[in-house]
């Protein structure tokens, strides 16, 4: 964050970006098409002075926050819940598209929200493919559920041919997926040294190239804490409450569940570690939560060392 001296806050809304500078206190409103971020662009200051901060949206902000960061520009993806709660402790009640920059805006000057790192240039292309193939899934185990309610054959007859259908669009999501890891010899690299890790296939070793690219570039305790998977404790006087995890990244977490429980049948590490947790008295959700958060150190430190999957512990990033 060194050399950074001013703050853009953007509101992103379907057809319009609202736009507020600190510590100017400059505001603006261009539309939200290519036009428009050409405009902002051109405002911005020179790039390595400025940290642009942007809420997650749900997809409208993917353009942009790819324009900008080949653009060179420094930019922040914001969780909306932590900004509208700093606006409530700052006594900013009113919600309006230009108010929401302005508390972005000082948010992004109070907090100083890490930067994304650089991305691949087909981040968003994998990314988006990841995501597709996530919805298909879910649509099948809906699907599935649906056989097992005692419908009747015709019924039976019309899910299954979904369900095949779906089967299909997976197959091709998941040849598209893999082609694109392959064509790229950095994505390819650490795919291998992701999937030499017993527990980890595939899908996770793609999910973990398009949603968490910081993998590799943070010590144990920040990747932890990013994917949501650190401990945090509510303690108060003499009250000790109960340690529990909370944010970060959903999709990695999900990917991180079903990896650690393969992981613990197969990976002789993890098994040996989460029967350690069990004799102990831990409780299932417990050993598995720590097994994520241990697999997922094993594999941000394989990554940042350029190692394969050793049998023996690896020495991990301080």
């Amino acid at each position: 964050m060194e050399g950074i001296s001013t703050f853009v806050g953007i509101d992103i809304a379907k057809d319009s970006l609202d736009i507020h500078s600190l510590p100017a206190g400059d505001w603006a409103q261009v539309p939200n098409n290519n036009l428009g971020h050409q405009e902002l662009l051109r405002q911005l200051p020179e790039s390595g002075t400025c940290l642009v901060v942007v809420e997650a949206t749900g997809g409208y902000e993917r353009r942009l926050v790819a324009e900008l960061a080949a653009a060179g520009q420094q930019v922040a993806i914001v969780n909306p819940r932590q900004v509208r709660d700093f606006a409530k402790a700052l006594g900013i009640l009113a919600k309006t598209d230009r108010i929401d920059a302005s508390v972005i805006a000082r948010f992004g000057q109070q907090v100083r929200p890490r930067p994304l790192v650089e991305g691949h240039e087909k981040q968003a292309e994998l990314s988006q493919l990841v995501v597709r193939r996530r919805q298909l899934v879910e649509l099948r185990t809906a699907e599935t559920n649906r056989t097992e309610r005692g419908a009747s054959q015709a019924i039976r007859r019309s899910i299954q041919k979904v369900i095949d259908t779906l089967n299909k669009q997976i197959k091709q999501v998941e040849k598209s997926i893999l082609s694109l890891v392959e064509s790229d010899d950095v994505w390819k690299n650490k795919a291998e040294l992701l999937q030499s890790t017993p527990g980890v296939g595939k899908t996770t070793a793609a999910t973990l190239l398009a949603d968490l690219p910081e993998l590799g570039t943070l010590n144990r305790q920040q990747i932890a804490a990013l994917v949501g998977l650190a401990p945090f404790n509510r303690d108060s006087g003499q009250f000790k409450g109960k340690r529990s995890i909370w944010g970060g990244r959903a999709s990695v977490r999900s990917t991180l569940y079903m990896a650690a429980l393969t992981a613990k049948r197969c990976n002789p590490i993890i098994r040996a570690f989460a029967e350690r947790l069990s004799s102990h008295g831990k409780k299932p959700k417990v050993v598995i939560t720590a097994c994520m958060r241990k697999l997922l150190v094993i594999l941000n430190t394989m990554v940042k060392n350029q190692t394969h999957w050793q049998p023996q512990p690896v020495c991990l990033i301080p």
